[in-house]
């Protein structure tokens, strides 16, 4: 059977694949032994690549409402409708009265990545809401506050360090975030045969934590007391060494100064670990001869998340680690713009507007997506009366998913680009359905700003495109033109317009590749087959590699572009050019941090977690996937469930300040005691969605238990993890 590459789209290890097609038809997918970063490493999900690519529950033609109910309609007449309501709402009711809401899987497509921010220009509406606010935005806050850049994030040398500190991660399971490595397993298990060490922190017992040397089962949400405490003991044992970075740090006496307080002795209660552990992974990552400190979405969805992400960078900064091969580097991406000259830049600010109800600052031009609903359904001037989701499912994923549910149905109007008619998009007046995968062309933008190794791929679409579906690109472009009252213009003015805007800012640059060029003339020589593609030929030849897309094609496996390399002066936009070790706003929320120390521990914590056969909520409908650990299981400890009388099996009432739900209960000492564990992503079980396979075993959603009012101020992300619940027995679990 004939075969095809293609790169997995299904999460952030981006691992080469190799199709087997059947005419049109994906039969198989295994590993590209040749491709260049992941070297023919597959996991169960990219496995499932045909399955996914066949779903029949994949929506094939847009879908409008008309008389309350959804029907299948034209790619003319969706597009019509967008642009008859849209812009007169918008002129009515002003620009902010049109709400976008971007998922997690934007950043696995080239569609989701190119277009979005073109969106928005063209909407000028500041209510925006991301999947980050309920993921990884404290790390772009306090990477903001330390370089000046939130996209500058450091991530792991994991082929090169000695000692790797992990901090609520599980990478076994998500095949890294925020650290795009294929592999991961195999990574860690190199570590340790060339004698590294590996150390993780997280109040489960964790696949990757049962292959560290040391696993500490820290009490939920109190990260970032540890890690204050780490930082105690290297300024007390005079322990740091900056290294390299002498001459390049400010403000290094004010963080010994304002982590006093954090004591081994002080923390070890609220944590739940003793003094003497604190200290031997403070020296341990200290004596490393190269080491580095990684934190995830266990450290990001607390109550202290910037704060924490802020303590990890402080931690590889006073150790030397910061920008030191075998420490944490900042990868520089192919499609990234050419390095700037070393030198002082804007800085990053926070609070530049605030949301109209609850007053929640702005954090890199997003909105909590926790505030949603009540920029929805909250009365009075500015409220969100239309919204375009994409490629997100909010009513799952967002806290309180009921009030958003009831919420959406009372909007003028709401378009989704989605797949699926999911909890959110059944109460879309327009469905706008990407083609499956193996319809598409790929590039990894987003994850390769994050790659564990510099390196670049492109896959074109496996196979054409059916009849009667529409390549995501062009969707995506019409939307736009739709939205800005124009449907019947050409979509490659949309491509155009990009092209010519870029190459306007790059010509006036002196370091870019085409300073002082005519744009016009350049503009001509780029190729590529569609508008998408010479967008992506232009970013590969302004950026610091000088590559052409014609250049990738000849390397169907990628182009290896080498290990990560020190480059802290061209990454730092700092106002002072150095790195801001206390920023102010970090200052500021110390103090909550201190208060921390003193807050009563009692009540049960739950935590989520992550399946390796599940990305958040929307791999649930293939059947492959499904079974296994892949399962919404109350976790119990043994010790929890003699005192609280739950049986394995049985049914629990879990209850918090958003709600309860019933779920079926797992005792296992994978969780610490006084913790217990709910996967995210679940509760498929409303009307009107097309999701049979999930809905037959629906689950129930966690993110309902909380009402949306636990947030961490400085970055506005919802606390997900490690807050107070109720838990009692009710008997048996009914027989599916």
């Amino acid at each position: 059977m004939p075969t095809a590459l293609r790169i997995c789209p299904l999460c952030e290890a981006t691992c080469g694949l190799r199709l087997t097609l059947d005419g049109t038809r994906v039969t198989g997918a295994r590993g590209d032994r040749d491709d260049v970063f992941s070297h023919g490493f597959i996991c169960p999900k990219g496995a499932s690549f045909g399955e996914l690519d066949a779903d029949p529950d994949r929506l094939r033609v847009p879908l409008v409402r008309e008389g309350g109910t959804l029907r299948e309609a034209g790619w003319d007449e969706a597009f019509g409708r967008i642009a008859a309501a849209l812009p007169p709402l918008a002129a009515r009711h002003g620009a902010d009265a049109v709400g976008v809401v971007l998922g997690n899987p934007n950043v696995h497509t080239m569609a989701g990545a190119l277009y979005p921010p073109l969106l928005l220009g063209a909407l000028r509406t500041r209510s925006l809401f991301t999947a980050s606010t309920v993921d990884q935005m404290p790390k772009h806050v306090s990477s903001g506050l330390l370089f000046g850049d939130p996209f500058a994030i450091p991530v792991p040398d994991l082929d090169r360090t000695a000692h790797l500190l992990i901090v609520g991660a599980n990478p076994l399971d998500s095949n890294g975030s925020l650290c795009t490595a294929p592999d991961f397993p195999g990574r860690l298990r190199a570590l340790r045969a060339r004698g590294g060490t590996l150390t993780v922190v997280d109040p489960r017992r964790t696949r990757t934590a049962r292959l560290a040397d040391r696993h500490v089962a820290v009490r939920p949400g109190t990260d970032a007391l540890l890690l204050a405490a780490l930082v105690h003991v290297l300024y007390a044992e005079d322990l740091t060494d900056l290294g390299a970075l002498t001459g390049q740090v400010a403000g290094v006496a004010d963080v010994r100064d304002a982590l006093r307080e954090f004591t081994p002795e002080a923390v070890a209660g609220p944590c739940d670990v003793d003094a003497a552990t604190v200290r031997a992974l403070a020296r341990e990552l200290a004596a490393a001869p190269t080491a580095a400190v990684y934190g995830r979405v266990g450290g990001s969805t607390v109550a202290h998340g910037t704060v924490t992400n802020w303590l990890v960078d402080v931690l590889n900064v006073l150790t030397g680690n910061l920008d030191r091969p075998g420490g944490a580097l900042f990868p520089l991406a192919a499609t990234a713009p050419a390095p700037r000259p070393a030198g002082p830049g804007r800085g990053f600010a926070l609070g530049r507007w605030t949301s109209r109800v609850s007053g929640h600052p702005e954090t890199k031009g997003e909105l909590p997506l926790a505030a949603l609903a009540e920029e929805i359904d909250t009365p009075g001037e500015g409220r969100v009366r239309a919204l375009i989701t994409i490629a997100a499912n909010p009513v799952l994923s967002a806290p309180d998913g009921d009030r958003l549910d009831r919420a959406l149905g009372g909007l003028d109007l709401m378009v989704s680009v989605d797949p699926y008619l999911n909890e959110t998009t059944r109460h879309a007046d327009v469905v706008l359905p990407p083609p499956p995968p193996a319809q598409s062309a790929h590039f990894d933008f987003a994850f390769n700003a994050f790659a564990v190794r510099n390196q670049v791929r492109y896959t074109r679409a496996p196979v054409p495109l059916e009849p009667g579906r529409m390549d995501e690109c062009e969707i995506h472009a019409r939307l736009i033109l739709a939205a800005s009252g124009t449907p019947g213009a050409d979509p490659s003015a949309v491509d155009d317009l990009a092209v010519r805007h870029a190459l306007a800012k790059a010509a006036a640059q002196p370091h870019s590749p085409a300073y002082g060029q005519d744009p016009e003339t350049y503009a001509k020589s780029l190729t590529g087959r569609d508008g998408a593609e010479r967008r992506l030929d232009l970013m590969l030849r302004l950026g610091p590699y000088g590559l052409t897309l014609d250049r990738l094609l000849e390397h169907p496996h990628g182009i290896d572009l080498g290990p990560l390399e020190p480059r802290l002066p061209q990454v730092l936009k700092t106002p002072g050019g150095r790195i801001e070790l206390l920023p102010g706003p970090i200052a500021g929320d110390l103090p909550r941090l201190r208060a921390a120390l003193d807050a009563p521990a009692g009540r049960l914590l739950l935590v989520g977690r992550r399946h390796l056969r599940s990305n958040n909520s929307w791999m649930h409908n293939l059947p492959a996937l499904r079974g296994g650990t892949n399962t919404c299981t109350l976790q119990v400890h043994p010790a929890d469930a003699a005192r609280l009388g739950l049986a394995d099996g049985a049914t629990a009432r879990v209850a918090a300040e958003g709600g309860e739900l019933r779920a079926p209960v797992e005792v296992t000492d994978a969780v610490r005691e006084g913790v217990v564990s709910l996967p995210h992503g679940w509760g498929h079980d409303r009307p009107g969605t097309r999701t049979a396979v999930a809905s037959a075993r629906p689950g129930v959603n966690v993110n309902q238990l909380l009402d949306g009012t636990r947030l961490d101020p400085l970055s506005g992300t919802a606390v997900l993890n490690g807050f107070p619940v109720e838990v009692t027995a009710l008997g048996p679990e009914p027989s599916a």
